[in-house]
C-alpha cells in the first residue's frame, strides 16, 4: 500500500503543502512546550485525521519527528540543568535503558504485524493512558517511593520495558511517562528528570526506529521527507513558543484542557479504525 492510498484528496493536498504541516507542527509544539514535552502524543492523531496517513505510517513519521525534537532539546536543556548534574545520575539512565531498549524493539515488531484496526484501537487506548498520566502527574504532588536499592533497580527495568513499548507503539519520546517514573522511583528534581528522560528517549527511539526500518512500511519516510522536515521545524518552533507562553497560562486549567484534547483525539482515532 502506498502512502497516499485510501486518503481523500484534500488530506493528500494538506500533506503536499508547506503551510499545513508547519502550522500543525507549530500548534502541536506549543501544546508540548506548555507542559515541557515534545508534543508527539498530540501529533499522532493529527497525522491520521488531518493528513490521512495510515496508522503504522503515522507512527513511523511521528517517531522521525520526535527524534528531531529530542535531538534539538538535548543541548537546549543544558541551560536549565548542567551536564555535570546529569552525568552524576548516569545510573538512572542505564537502569531504565536496560528495559526500554528491549521493550521498544518488541513493540515495534508487534506494530508492524498488527491489523490496521487493532493498531488504531491500541493507539486510542494509549492516548487515554497518556491523558490520565498527564492529568495525575501534573495536578498531584509527586513524591518518591521508598524502595530498597534492588527493588528500585528491578522496578526501573520493568518500567523501562513498558515505557519503551508505549514509545515504540506511538512513535513518541515517552517523556510524559519517563519524567514521573524518574521522580517517583529515584526521587530526583523534576527538571533533572526532564534531562535524564531525553537521554533515555533518544536510544530507545533509535532502537524502535531500527526495527521499523526492517518493514516495508518504512518507505513512507522516504516518500515524505519534505513533510517531515517542515512539520518537524514547526514543532521545534512551537515548543520554544510554548515554553515562553507557559508563564501566562494557568497550570491546572491548561493540564485539564490538554487531557481533554487527548481524550477527544483517542475517540477520533478509535472511530478512524472503522472508516
Amino acid at each position: 500500500m502506498t502512502a497516499t492510498e485510501n486518503a481523500p484528496e484534500r488530506l493528500v493536498a494538506h500533506r503536499d503543502s508547506r503551510s499545513w504541516p508547519f502550522a500543525a507542527g507549530a500548534a502541536i509544539g506549543v501544546l508540548g512546550g506548555l507542559i515541557g514535552l515534545g508534543g508527539a502524543e498530540f501529533r499522532l492523531p493529527l497525522l491520521m485525521t488531518l493528513f490521512g496517513f495510515a496508522a503504522l505510517h503515522a507512527v513511523i513519521l511521528n517517531k522521525a519527528m520526535s527524534l528531531i525534537v529530542v535531538v534539538t532539546a538535548l543541548p537546549a536543556r543544558a541551560f536549565a540543568v548542567s551536564w555535570g548534574d546529569v552525568a552524576d545520575h548516569w545510573w538512572i539512565v542505564a537502569n531504565l535503558l536496560a528495559g526500554s531498549l528491549g521493550g521498544a524493539w518488541v513493540a515495534a515488531g508487534w506494530a508492524t504485524r498488527m491489523h490496521s484496526r487493532t493498531l488504531h484501537r491500541t493507539l486510542a487506548i494509549l492516548l487515554v493512558l497518556i491523558a490520565v498520566v498527564l492529568a495525575s502527574t501534573h495536578l498531584a504532588d509527586l513524591g518518591s517511593l521508598d524502595l530498597p536499592a534492588a527493588g528500585r533497580a528491578i522496578a526501573g527495568v520493568a518500567a523501562g520495558v513498558l515505557i519503551g513499548m508505549v514509545a515504540a507503539f506511538m512513535g513518541v519520546a515517552g517523556g510524559e511517562l519517563l519524567i514521573p517514573t524518574i521522580v517517583l522511583l529515584f526521587g530526583v528534581d523534576i527538571r533533572l528528570a526532564g534531562s535524564l528522560s531525553l537521554l533515555v528517549s533518544l536510544p530507545t527511539m533509535l532502537v524502535g526506529f531500527a526495527r521499523y526500518s526492517r518493514d516495508s512500511s518504512f518507505t513512507v519516510l522516504g516518500a515524505n521527507l519534505r513533510f517531515v522536515a517542515v512539520m518537524g521545524i514547526g514543532s521545534v518552533a512551537g515548543a520554544v513558543a510554548g515554553g515562553f507562553l507557559l508563564q501566562y497560562v494557568a497550570g491546572p486549567a491548561l493540564i485539564g484542557a490538554l487531557a481533554l484534547i487527548l481524550l477527544a483525539s483517542s475517540i477520533k482515532v478509535w472511530r478512524h479504525a472503522e472508516s
